[in-house]
């Protein structure tokens, strides 16, 4: 009980079930069939947008071009099956490919320019934003399958949504590989400390091309998912994922220096943040608000983990003493 009261996922699982609890006793139908599918479909898109910062937060970085990535490999996806006629399967593994491919060119300008990630993934974020609208022209693709739309929004056990199942693999095969697997204790070993790391024979270059490939599949995945809630390739998918992608993974107890997250916690995150929108429209609240209870949920979660590393600061201090 000690380490389930202490992991990064016990404090946002209690605010996320006195959430449910609370919410669902004002206003019964958000524990309605319909409410609840409504409120996993958001989860499992969020969650793979939140993923996709959380692993790059992991080594000690941020790529703000989360959701140019997926808003040009959700266009993509979208106008190969419109205008190319490709079945989606194949469709969704060339968008994937294409979410890859910018993963891994963020990456390589990082690992090879020494420049800020910040700075590289600010300028890539305009280059792919602008390949988005150079191929769309601002304007949406409409003819998306029948099968892609139905994946998108039908469930397959009511009341849970297809979109569900994907969001759920990603993230037992995250866990997988940050916490069972050589290769994610390296990238928690870059993120916590790169010296360090690099002492012990890690190629701290390669780890940090590898974070920002799967960075930008999972934000690829995340866009694809997204085509098939919406029903259609919109250009303006990704737009909004900044914040989102940050909230979730500092509320599930991130570190932004890095070596330190939680995938539970992150996902449990994501809850938070959606639960947070539903109320706001089940009570018919100004969704402008939303982003100001995101700022403060981001403020709250990095000052309680400095509290912590201040405490644990203080403790090594002492017991050295």
């Amino acid at each position: 009980m000690g380490r389930v009261w202490h992991s990064d996922w016990f404090g946002p699982l209690v605010v996320t079930l006195a959430a449910i609890a609370i919410v669902g006793v004002l206003n019964p139908s958000f524990l309605s069939p319909f409410n609840i599918q409504i409120l996993l479909l958001a989860i499992s898109v969020n969650a793979m947008i939140a993923f996709s910062q959380m692993i790059i937060i992991a080594i000690g970085q941020m790529n703000l071009s989360v959701g140019a990535i997926g808003g040009l490999a959700a266009i993509s996806f979208a106008g190969m099956m419109e205008v190319w006629g490709l079945p989606w399967p194949l469709a969704a593994t060339l968008a994937a490919g294409i979410g890859l491919l910018c993963g891994i060119a963020n990456g390589v300008a990082v690992a090879v320019t020494g420049i800020s990630a910040f700075v590289i993934t600010l300028a890539s974020l305009s280059v792919f934003k602008g390949i988005n609208l150079g191929i769309t022209e601002a304007q949406p693709f409409y003819d998306i399958p029948d099968a892609v739309k139905a994946l998108g929004n039908e469930t397959f056990l009511h009341p849970l949504p297809w979109l569900v199942i994907p969001a759920a693999l990603v993230a037992v095969l995250l866990w997988y590989l940050l916490f069972r697997l050589p290769l994610g204790r390296s990238i928690l070993a870059v993120g916590g400390n790169t010296h360090a790391a690099e002492l012990s024979g890690i190629s701290v270059s390669g780890i940090v091309i590898v974070s920002h490939a799967i960075s930008g599949l999972l934000a690829a995945l995340a866009g694809i998912m997204l085509v098939g809630r919406l029903q259609l390739g919109q250009p303006t998918i990704g737009d909004d994922w900044l914040i989102l992608s940050f909230a979730a993974p500092v509320i599930g107890g991130a570190i932004l220096t890095g070596g330190k997250v939680s995938v539970g916690g992150t996902f449990l995150g994501v809850a938070i943040v959606a639960i947070i929108t539903q109320v706001l429209v089940l009570f018919s609240i100004d969704p402008f608000l939303v982003q100001v209870v995101l700022g403060g949920l981001i403020l709250w979660a990095v000052g309680v983990n400095r509290l912590g590393e201040i405490r644990a600061q203080r403790q090594v201090k002492a017991g050295r003493a």
